[in-house]
């Protein structure tokens, strides 16, 4: 392994604290220091915070195991909108001491921090705890927060310590704070690689960095070399602040409760699905070759079915036909089922779909502009303002909201000229403060 002793690079990961319960606690001060779920509305534990943690409650859990572990814990209904909101809020505070911030999730970012020590008048770890304190103040919310001089190092740091850690890895140091990490707990190493690397007597993060360079080009392939190399110090992924112009593949999925074996109600969350999926690849003029679609019962056990469209198409009209077609070959009477999901596949960009002679051409173009009209509603008025007439059943019961749950704060305490559709990007927090 090679010791660095100077900055080549300074790579900043920042992580939110257990982030959704955290929102809540922010928006709901007396909920500080409680033991607190989100999931309300799924049955089961969507987020914990680290109160609920410590007695024994885990992400996944059904609430009532929860319960009988944590008896006093208090269940909320997820409030996702809010969630992004605080996600939004604390992306602009990291891009207020760097330009160079990738928004990685929801609740984590990478931030390229490299030369900004001459700006900031000291070190990179006064950087990275001035961050810390800025988020803690302004959202109400904590975030552990590890440098280093890779990507890969950076997340080693920010789990290093949690909640509210702040860990520093400088090229000397890398060394102490690999020799004890488990080889399946670094980012981007699976249990499959684990157990491969085992066979190999090679179980920790240091041993799988101090490897051969040899070895690891002749049993590992491309990415594993990479995260070898940024393990030793050597950035190989650059933090990249665009935008993502770019896909494969869109999913969409609903959840739904309380679960339903109505064909009626299902088959409307997933046309609500693939408008939403047609509505993201028409954003980033992507047309979709195949259609995927799945339904999962309440056993959790999931059946699906891929689909070759007649035409490569973003219009939910055109691939409606398959859809249901689909539909019938994995919809059963007799289960229950709580989530749907649609995968556009074998996307290539809208202007290389060729006609071909059996394509009705001034049709496609009367519907493109039909649907060109329908996206500048929706960014006028809302989301969904013109919708399929099939997807209409899913809106007399909204995604995760249902008999168990109760309605998010943020759905319910409105703004002065707010109305249930269209919104201000500000969370309930700033009302009340």
């Amino acid at each position: 392994m090679i010791t660095i002793h100077s900055w080549p690079r300074a790579i900043m990961h920042i992580d939110a604290d257990a982030f959704f319960a955290s929102c809540e606690q922010a928006i709901h001060p007396e909920l500080k220091g409680r033991p607190v779920i989100t999931g309300k509305e799924r049955g089961i534990v969507a987020a914990a915070s680290y109160e609920a943690k410590a007695k024994g409650v885990e992400r996944g859990m059904r609430l009532f195991e929860a319960k009988k572990v944590c008896p006093d814990v208090v269940l909320l209904p997820s409030d996702y909108e809010t969630y992004s909101l605080f996600s939004i809020r604390m992306f602009e505070i990291l891009r207020r001491f760097s330009p160079d911030v990738e928004e990685y999730s929801i609740d984590e970012a990478f931030v390229d921090l490299t030369g900004l020590r001459r700006s900031f008048h000291g070190p990179y770890s006064d950087i990275a705890q001035r961050v810390q304190e800025t988020v803690a103040k302004e959202l109400g919310i904590s975030a552990s927060i590890g440098v280093s001089l890779t990507k890969v190092l950076a997340k080693v740091a920010s789990k290093h310590k949690k909640p509210c850690g702040l860990t520093i890895i400088p090229g000397r140091d890398i060394h102490i704070y690999l020799a004890n990490l488990p080889v399946e707990k670094v980012w981007g190493i699976g249990p499959n690689t684990s157990a491969f690397l085992r066979k190999f007597s090679i179980t920790t993060a240091l041993e799988f960095a101090g490897s051969k360079e040899e070895f690891i080009k002749a049993y590992l392939s491309k990415p594993y070399q990479e995260i070898w190399h940024e393990l030793n110090g050597r950035s190989v992924y650059p933090v990249t602040r665009e935008s993502k112009s770019g896909y494969k593949s869109i999913s969409k999925t609903r959840t739904f409760t309380p679960p339903s074996r109505d064909e009626t109600f299902i088959f409307a969350q997933l046309s609500k699905n693939l408008e939403n999926a047609c509505i993201k690849a028409r954003r980033y003029n992507l047309a979709a070759s195949r259609l995927i679609i799945f339904l999962r019962g309440q056993d959790f056990r999931d059946t699906g079915v891929e689909l070759k469209l007649t035409r490569t198409t973003a219009y939910p009209v055109e691939i409606m036909e398959s859809l249901k077609e689909g539909f019938r070959e994995v919809y059963k009477h007799d289960t229950l089922y709580r989530l749907t999901g649609v995968v556009l596949a074998g996307l290539q960009p809208e202007m290389d779909v060729q006609y071909t002679i059996f394509d009705d051409v001034p049709g496609i173009e009367k519907m493109a502009r039909v649907y060109s009209a329908v996206d500048e509603l929706s960014e006028r008025f809302g989301k969904h303002t013109v919708q399929h007439a099939s997807s209409l059943p899913a809106k007399l019961q909204a995604q995760h909201e249902g008999d168990r749950g109760d309605t998010p704060v943020r759905k319910e305490e409105l703004f002065r000229g707010e109305n249930r559709r269209q919104r201000l990007g500000l969370p309930v927090l700033n009302a009340k403060v």
